[in-house]
């Protein structure tokens, strides 16, 4: 078996990629984002507006514009495997296929194990389509469900 290191040096740098909570990011990456978000949404609008918007500048903005993006941009088209933990509870299960469901993603594969102490584990695999909608949005819902433990993403293809 291979060692970490040999693995990781086996990948290319600049096709790495990593998941990570927006607070552990520098704010200009947030800005950059949200300059992205205001050019999509009005078309009319030009960089320079953009970035003077959200209080940056144009250099930072073309710097990060290609390596920053929210993660539901880059999940359209992919498959996102759940695991949660939530409390053995009627009607939770029904709740999180709704806000799946709501987001016009769909869903692939569900697999609960039996409760052990009022609490089961709850694998989702779903497929998020190009008409998806805001999948951040999605799972920050389903996390604040009462009865939900936590909710983390397990892989992504």
């Amino acid at each position: 078996m291979s060692n970490p290191e040999q693995v990781m040096s086996e990948y290319d740098d600049d096709e790495q990629y990593f998941i990570v909570r927006k607070r552990a990011l520098p704010e200009v990456f947030h800005k950059v984002v949200e300059a992205k978000r205001l050019l999509d949404s009005h078309k009319s609008i030009t960089i320079q507006e953009a970035t003077d918007a959200v209080g940056i500048s144009r250099s930072s903005f073309y710097k990060y514009k290609d390596d920053i993006s929210p993660f539901y941009d880059n999940a359209r088209g992919k498959t996102i495997t759940l695991i949660m933990q939530v409390d053995d509870q009627p009607g939770l299960l029904s709740k999180i296929l709704s806000l799946v469901a709501k987001s016009g993603a769909n869903i692939l594969t569900i697999h609960q194990t039996i409760p052990v102490n009022a609490i089961a584990m709850l694998t989702l695999s779903i497929a998020i389509l190009p008409t998806s909608g805001d999948v951040t949005a999605m799972l920050r819902e389903i996390g604040e469900l009462d009865g939900m433990h936590y909710v983390k993403i397990l892989a992504r293809e």
